[in-house]
């Protein structure tokens, strides 16, 4: 049975035990329309939720929400086959449905879905064989340096350092577009300055969403294998994110285009990708 993750827009004030009273509502209404909600995150900064469910198509969940409660979900995403586990496994519920930070209180709970993003310098080896280790050096500092700035403006937390390139996680998809095309902007710039110099650097990025599973402040998982063969798929410049991502920041203001369905290595089926329009003159058609 497919997979659907709902996504509600909460009204302000609602509380941790409105939410479960609605889940528990939606699971004692479900069967009759043979639905299953496995569990939800509550992003109560954001005043948003996010469930998951198995339904035979999106009208059977819309149908378990009217019926239970009325509080109609904002959209509703199909979750790819090969991602299915990233929901559903790895992460702890409390009694009421409510995903948990692992190992945490109960009352710790998950703030939502993560989006995972990596970085990656082209042709990093080629790099050092031509401009020498200090210059190479040089260069992967500047895209540390540029990769960082644009992590903090926009919410994301660096997981590790990849040698070169940076792997990091936001709780915001919107926010890691908008990140990573703050990175290629950076540094198309910094190709600008230096076009009359050997020694510029093209960075590739990819990015998916989905819930990982966190270990000792690391990130494991298929999201995390997902962004990574993104990241390997995508050319010099290019920032290639999930189907998720493109849903997820459906209304954002940010402008995609829709590669179809792509072949990535360790994938049981093609899955669809996006690329993101990051240039300045996509940014202002966009608003």
């Amino acid at each position: 049975m497919p997979l659907y993750m709902d996504i509600h827009k909460l009204e302000p004030g609602t509380t941790l035990e409105d939410v479960a009273k609605a889940h528990s509502a939606d699971v004692e209404t479900q069967k009759k329309y043979g639905v299953e909600y496995h569990k939800y995150w509550f992003n109560e900064s954001a005043s948003k939720v996010f469930c998951i469910c198995d339904a035979p198509n999106s009208e059977a969940a819309v149908r378990v929400h009217q019926e239970a409660h009325g509080l109609l979900a904002e959209r509703i995403i199909k979750v790819e086959p090969d991602l299915a586990e990233a929901f559903l496994g790895g992460g702890e519920i409390n009694p009421n449905g409510a995903a948990v930070v692992p190992g945490a209180a109960t009352d710790a709970r998950d703030p939502g879905i993560r989006t995972v993003l990596f970085t990656d310098i082209v042709g990093s080896t080629a790099l050092t064989q031509s401009v020498g280790d200090d210059a190479a050096m040089a260069l992967i500092k500047m895209h540390d340096t540029i990769v960082r700035h644009a992590l903090a403006a926009f919410g994301g937390r660096e997981v590790k350092h990849t040698g070169d390139g940076i792997m990091a996680s936001f709780v915001s998809s919107a926010g890691a577009v908008k990140c990573a095309s703050q990175i290629q902007r950076e540094l198309a710039k910094q190709q600008e300055k230096e076009r009359q110099r050997d020694g510029t650097i093209e960075v590739r990025i990819g990015a998916a969403a989905g819930e990982p599973v966190e270990h000792h402040d690391d990130l494991f998982g298929c999201t995390v294998q997902l962004a990574a063969r993104l990241c390997a798929q995508a050319g010099p410049g290019q920032i290639l994110v999930s189907n998720a991502i493109a849903d997820l920041c459906d209304g954002k203001g940010l402008r995609f285009q829709d590669l179809g369905e792509m072949i990535l290595k360790g994938f049981d089926r093609p899955l669809r990708a996006h690329a993101v329009e990051w240039t300045h003159e996509a940014m202002q058609r966009a608003q």
